[in-house]
This record gives structure tokens, C-alpha cells and sequence, in this order.
């Protein structure tokens, strides 16, 4: 197959090379500590976290002892290769509304910490979605409540930012606590990123890493978006008794954190790819954010001056971009039926309408763990003939961009990109293909 002249095909190739920049087994080798004197407790959460946990026992010493928990998503354990001897309990739970078993997997992980000494290491391997996966209510906050909550914040279009500062303060695993319960051990933890800038307090809520936000900063997101809380935890916020580990702590002073994989240089491996076919290609940033329709938007105003020959970049060519967009979930009319569909089906639906038919150019927006969102595609493609074809079976866009329906608008177009669980996380990935 000749990828140039098959957009959908070489879209999909790019994905690809993007996800297996990021996976573990390619990037875990070099970021490995030496065996300590003592023992070594492995800790995790994301949903790379079964595979971080297969590479890490690839890798460590087989004479040196290992042992611990890490928490994944369901669905996101990969496959055992044969003769790997399994050293790390991994065990599953829900994502992104909590459950009872990322409770359970929280309350093991804290309580493996006790009795660690300064002779010992303790590895932990953070990648995305370890925020809903450990989850460990604070004193007066109820499992419930952490559901309710973390849905009002995923439906109010609140960043990741905004969000995790929340999950922080309402948490007694997060914002460096876990870090601080295993003091005085030394903390290596392995991440990898799905956050613009590659924040490592934002990844997973930092469950390693000094926290420089605060009780009021939750305060004031909480309030801005509409979101209550119950009165004892409102009031344990405003006195500051929820307050997170800070820059300083001595509990972190013996915390490093090592970036394993980033959006960037998965951005620069599928750029790498393109050019090797003979395209141009341009990276736009590794941290964009805001609304996806918009940003779907915005994403389409370039690519059509640059099919038009009025943008600094030169068709034929490749526009990549990554981050992590949001989406504000519209209320709906009595009867209409639920909305499916994740960010990137989203920023598909606002980038074809704004394309409106655009010739020559094609996109691929999909997240890079596989998911878009709750549903089992991991993103969309998006064609010249895209809006006709939906016309064609009775498909009006702008009423499945009112409820949210990505899943339902490119569903019968053949068009949502089906990958299944990818073992890693570096966020949203897009690519246009402009000819």
C-alpha cells in the first residue's frame, strides 16, 4: 500500500507510530535506579500501569527481590509475554468516575508503605487517568461524593489543571501524600505524561510530587464551577486542614521524578514518520487546550489557508498538534437521547463543520490510550466528503454537536478509529493531512 496516496491509512500509520513512541517496554530501560541495600516496593496508577509494571520486571535484576501494587484501568492489563515472571500484583478499577475498587487499590498501596526504612526504594510508576484509578476520599468525604464531584467536573469543561487541584485536596493518597507516607525510603518515581507541560504535580494528581496549590485555589475552582461539597470538608478547606505536602516538605526530600515519555515526543516520532514518506511536517504544540469544538475550530482555519496556499506552511503536508482539550457536556431537552463520545470525537465534529467540505484535506484526532472519553473507539477521521455523507443517511451535524454525540454522528460514516486499550497515555493526538 502506497500510504501517500491512501490519506486514512497514512493518518492511522501516524497514530500508530505516535502510540509506540509512548509505550513502556521502549522507554523504561534507561530511567531505571540501581537496586537498593533494602527492598524495592513498586507502587503505581494510569492506565499504562500494567505496562509500566511488565517492563519494570523485563528490566530489573532477576537476583534482586521486587514486589508491590500498581492500579489500572479495566480492560488495560496487556497480555503477560511468555516466560515473564510476574513480581507485581496489578489489579483494575474504573475510569474517569472512581469505584470501590480503586478505593480498595488505595487503601493497599498506603498501607504497603508502613514499615519502609531509609535502605529501601520504593518505584512508582504514574502515568494518566492515575487521579480516578486512586482514589482515597479525605476524612468526611465519602466514595459518593468523590463520584459525584469528579462528574460535575468532567461535565463543566473544567481543565486538567483545575480539576486535579480538586482531586488533590480532597484526597489523602494525592499531591505528594503517598510520597510523604513512604518516607524515609527514596522515592523514584516513573511517569509518563498526558498533561500540557508535562507538569509532573498535574500527572495523576502527583501523588509523588510537592504540591504548590492550595486549599483555597480547590476552594475558589469548587465554587466557580457550581460544585458542592459537604459543609465539614468545605470548612476543613477554608481553614487549610486539607492542606497538600509543599515544595520543602523534608517528608520529599529524598523524591525524584523521571519523565519516561511525553505528547512531544510522540508529536516528533509521527513528524519523523511523515517526512520519511516525503511530507512536510509541522508540529503546532504539544499543549493546546480549551474547548475541543473550538480548538476543532481553529485547527480547520489553518488547514484550509494552507490548502489554499495563505498559511506559512506548504501543502502537501502534515499538521500535528497534541494536549488535552476539554468538553462542556450541553444540557439536554426532555427525551433527547444522552450524547456519546469523548474529546476528540468532538474536536472532529467542530473541525468538519468548520471545513465544511474543504477538498484535499483529511484529519485523525484520537486519544492515545485507545479511549475517547467512556466509549470503545479511541477518536475519528474526518474527510472532504464527510458532511455529505452524513447528509446523505440523515445525519445533521450541528444536532450531534447540541448533545455531545460523536459517537452517534461518526459511527454509521465508518468513520471512528477503533484501536482497543494502546498500555500508554500521552494524551490527544491529531493530525491533518493537507494535499
Amino acid at each position: 500500500m502506497n500510504l501517500p496516496d491512501n490519506p486514512r491509512a497514512l493518518l492511522r500509520h501516524l497514530y500508530d507510530v505516535a502510540v509506540q513512541r509512548a509505550l513502556p517496554l521502549h522507554n523504561t530501560a534507561a530511567h531505571l535506579p540501581a537496586p537498593p541495600e533494602g527492598r524495592t516496593l513498586v507502587l503505581g496508577a494510569g492506565k499504562a500501569g500494567g505496562a509500566m509494571a511488565q517492563a519494570v520486571e523485563a528490566f530489573w535484576p532477576a537476583d534482586a527481590p521486587l514486589s508491590g501494587l500498581v492500579v489500572t484501568r479495566h480492560g488495560h492489563t496487556p497480555p503477560r509475554p511468555a516466560g515473564l515472571a510476574q513480581r507485581i500484583e496489578v489489579v483494575e478499577a474504573a475510569h474517569p468516575v472512581p469505584d470501590e475498587a480503586g478505593l480498595r487499590a488505595a487503601q493497599r498501596i498506603l498501607a504497603l508503605t508502613q514499615g519502609l526504612t531509609a535502605d529501601d526504594l520504593v518505584l512508582c510508576l504514574i502515568s494518566g487517568g492515575g487521579s480516578a484509578l486512586l482514589t482515597l476520599p479525605c476524612e468526611g468525604l465519602t466514595l459518593q461524593d468523590k463520584q459525584r464531584i469528579n462528574r460535575q467536573l468532567l461535565d463543566c469543561g473544567a481543565h486538567i489543571g483545575e480539576m486535579n487541584t480538586v482531586r488533590k485536596h480532597l484526597s489523602a493518597i494525592k499531591g505528594g501524600r503517598l510520597a510523604a507516607a513512604c518516607a524515609p525510603a527514596r522515592v523514584v518515581t516513573l511517569t509518563i505524561s498526558d498533561v500540557p507541560g508535562d507538569d509532573v504535580s498535574v500527572i495523576a494528581s502527583g501523588p509523588t510530587v510537592a504540591d504548590a496549590t492550595t486549599c483555597a485555589d480547590a476552594l475558589d475552582i469548587l465554587c466557580r464551577h457550581g460544585i458542592a461539597v459537604p459543609q465539614a470538608v468545605r470548612e476543613r478547606l477554608e481553614s487549610g486542614a486539607l492542606e497538600t505536602p509543599k515544595p520543602g516538605d523534608p517528608r520529599l526530600a529524598g523524591c525524584e521524578t523521571r519523565l519516561i515519555a511525553t505528547p512531544q515526543q510522540s508529536l516528533e516520532a509521527a513528524a519523523e514518520a511523515a517526512r520519511a514518506l516525503g511530507l512536510r511536517a509541522y508540529i503546532l504544540s504539544d499543549e493546546i487546550e480549551g474547548e475541543s469544538r473550538e480548538v476543532g475550530r481553529v485547527h480547520a482555519a489553518l488547514a484550509r489557508s494552507t490548502a489554499l496556499g495563505r498559511s506559512a506552511f506548504e501543502a502537501p503536508c502534515v499538521i500535528l498538534s497534541g494536549g488535552e482539550t476539554t468538553v462542556t457536556v450541553r444540557p439536554r431537552a426532555e427525551g433527547q437521547p444522552k450524547g456519546r463520545g469523548g474529546r476528540a470525537g468532538e474536536f472532529c465534529m467542530g473541525l468538519a463543520q468548520a471545513l465544511s467540505g474543504q477538498p484535499g484535506v483529511w484529519a485523525l484526532a484520537a486519544d492515545t490510550d485507545g479511549i475517547d472519553g467512556v466509549e470503545d473507539n479511541a477518536g475519528a477521521l474526518v474527510a472532504p466528503d464527510t458532511l455529505a455523507r452524513a447528509a446523505s443517511r440523515g445525519l445533521k451535524l450541528a444536532d450531534h454537536l447540541d448533545r455531545n454525540d460523536a459517537y452517534g454522528f461518526f459511527g454509521p460514516l465508518g468513520d471512528l478509529v477503533h484501536t482497543g486499550p494502546t498500555h500508554t497515555n500521552v494524551n490527544d493526538f491529531r493530525a491533518l493531512l493537507v494535499r
